[in-house]
């Protein structure tokens, strides 16, 4: 019988790479989304295929899926500053209810539950590069805590479950990750970078530009994803490129690999903007045999590619 997969927020940047990864494995693929930051043309393509089911559905609301389960892969969530400052009490839910739900969902169906989490759990953190054993350094009542202690909050109930129920579950910190399918205005900074390049637009930098980030291409985080799910391992597991790279030098990057013309402009550091990221992946070597492997140059040009095409249908 062929596995079936449901993923919460199918309709995402990320979800949408999963239902066609998973799909290409041979499994029943369902996507169950309420598009408040998704978007339906991500699995559009999808739409014919029989293996593939959506479900609109808001899953901070009670979560029913007829027939067998075998994995429950929850990445429902806003998940960019732009996204969670405008929807904070969704973010809340969603990291809470929508996981309790989801929880739920795999518990009764006794299917492997995989928790997107996030690199954010850290904070801004006082370790660096961060490992899995570091708390973090997050204020919970700041702009991003709604986001990050969401997060935090669905770790915690989730390895309550795992605990308890003996449930199988899986924590995946996810570190910034990008390609094709991100939102033009997604808030995050290569969709900003590349939407202002390719107007020839000035790009925005926050603060001096020092502030580091470590990115991922969409491709390894969904290999690293899909072996993670597969593993022994239970608890959290950092996932992201160790390659750390400045804003300031991420910026100018993009303008030399568009061509464009576009002057780089500052702006004010956002309130509790982390100063650095970038995980320590000695867990994921050694657990999952996971390296990224796409170089940044080749993962910003298939990324540009996709941001031109989109810009043209806009």
């Amino acid at each position: 019988m062929k596995k079936t997969c449901v993923i919460t927020g199918g309709g995402g940047f990320l979800g949408s790479h999963l239902c066609d990864r998973f799909l290409q494995r041979g499994c029943r693929v369902i996507a169950i989304d309420n598009f408040l930051t998704g978007n339906e043309k991500n699995i559009s393509h999808l739409r014919n295929d029989p293996d593939f089911k959506l479900i609109r559905h808001d899953v901070s609301r009670p979560l029913r899926v007829p027939g067998r389960i075998d994995h429950v892969l929850h990445f429902a969530s806003p998940a960019s500053p732009l996204d969670y400052l405008q929807f904070p009490i969704q973010t809340l839910k969603v990291g809470a209810l929508g996981t309790h739900n989801a929880l739920g969902l795999a518990k009764e169906k006794k299917a492997v539950f995989l928790l997107a989490s996030t690199s954010e759990v850290y904070g801004d953190p006082l370790v660096h590069p961060q490992t899995e054993s570091y708390w973090g350094n997050v204020n919970p009542v700041g702009p991003r805590g709604v986001y990050d202690e969401a997060k935090r909050y669905a770790e915690a109930l989730t390895m309550a479950y795992h605990r308890s129920h003996k449930m199988n579950t899986k924590i995946i910190r996810i570190f910034n990750t990008y390609g094709p399918r991100m939102r033009l205005r997604d808030g995050r900074a290569i969709p900003a970078f590349l939407s202002q390049a390719l107007t020839e637009k000035p790009l925005t930098v926050f603060g001096s530009g020092k502030q580091t980030r470590s990115l991922c291409y969409i491709s390894d985080m969904i290999n690293g994803i899909e072996k993670l799910l597969s593993s022994r391992m239970n608890d959290p597991v950092n996932i992201g490129n160790p390659s750390e790279i400045s804003m300031m030098e991420l910026a100018r990057k993009i303008i030399q690999i568009t061509g464009s013309s576009s002057k780089i402009v500052r702006k004010p550091l956002p309130v509790d903007d982390p100063k650095v990221r970038r995980p320590d992946i000695s867990k994921a070597k050694k657990y999952l045999s996971w390296t990224p492997k796409v170089p940044l140059d080749h993962g910003l040009r298939h990324t540009i590619e996709y941001f031109r095409a989109a810009l043209r249908r806009s």
